[in-house]
């Protein structure tokens, strides 16, 4: 554990210097405040709790591009290998990459949400515990699924090929851009499957329903923990020091396999669960709230 802890503040002091990160880490996620709130809630009070679910999603899925590409930096430069000449492990060296990216993910949500409080007139904070945990959970999560890429890649171009296929399919079929009852019915069915999905609809039911309790939010939550413990474990099976060695075929198929939590949860959400039911509710509500034109006029 002290490994780890010294490990995660290097990690951090290492970012901090990088003016790349700051720019993909702050500078972006906050101007896609101001965009999406700019086109999505145009000025309504009522829009804007709704809108800022989806906004904070991508700050924590942020965690997904820039773990992976670290990863793969540090091992083509060699830098794992000095690493490895300490007595330090997969696990915690896996392990001080989600804690620095946690931690400095943190004061990017709090800038957003004190951005929508003075900017855009944000009247309820909702439920801070369910909107920490559920960003918790997902920061671990996508950094998880970033560092599982970046085990079965070899190199820069490779990885950012690989996420750039993934990321489109969490950014345009998951309700992260665009609500997800405005999708075509095929596409809402096709994102109970993906990770993005429990964590932006958790993060939306957080922040605009009153009273909403943990136990409200248990399917989002199990969702993305169960996904935090296998894609982890996946990770640090994964796990490979030198650029030299080779990606098995069999290390490929456990790293697709990362998926197959949230793939049987999305059967089940198919058939019995009320993931798609709460989206259509919170987004009427939503549409009910908004002033008519007659009402404007």
């Amino acid at each position: 554990m002290r490994h780890t802890w010294k490990l995660t503040l290097s990690r951090m002091r290492l970012a901090m210097r990088n003016r790349a990160f700051l720019f993909f880490s702050l500078i972006m996620p906050l101007a896609f405040l101001f965009v999406a709130m700019g086109i999505f809630a145009r000025g309504l009070v009522n829009a804007t709790s709704y809108i800022l679910g989806p906004v904070l999603a991508l700050t924590v899925m942020g965690s997904f591009w820039g773990l992976s590409i670290q990863l793969v930096i540090f091992r083509e430069q060699g830098i794992l290998r000095r690493f490895r000449l300490a007595p330090i492990g997969p696990g915690a060296m896996l392990a001080s990459s989600i804690l620095s990216n946690y931690f400095l993910t943190l004061p990017t949500v709090i800038i957003e949400f004190a951005l929508a409080r003075w900017f855009f007139h944000l009247q309820s904070w909702g439920n801070l515990w369910a909107v920490l945990a559920l960003v918790t959970l997902g920061t671990v999560t996508f950094a998880a699924l970033g560092l599982t890429v970046a085990s079965v890649t070899n190199t820069m171009q490779e990885t950012q090929i690989i996420n750039n296929l993934i990321w489109t399919v969490f950014l345009f079929l998951s309700g992260a851009t665009v609500p997800l009852p405005r999708l075509p019915s095929w596409i809402q069915k096709l994102a109970l499957f993906l990770p993005p999905t429990y964590l932006v609809e958790g993060l939306q039911r957080a922040l605009t329903e009153r009273d909403i309790t943990l136990w409200d939010l248990r399917t989002e939550l199990l969702a993305l923990a169960g996904g935090t413990i296998f894609s982890f474990w996946v990770s640090q099976q994964l796990f490979r020091w030198e650029p030299e060695q080779k990606v098995s075929r069999r290390a490929k198929v456990w790293a697709a396999s990362t998926i197959v939590p949230f793939i049987l949860l999305g059967v089940w959400e198919y058939s019995h669960g009320p993931l798609l039911r709460n989206s259509k509710s919170a987004f009427d509500t939503l549409r009910e709230a908004q002033p008519s034109p007659d009402r404007t006029r």
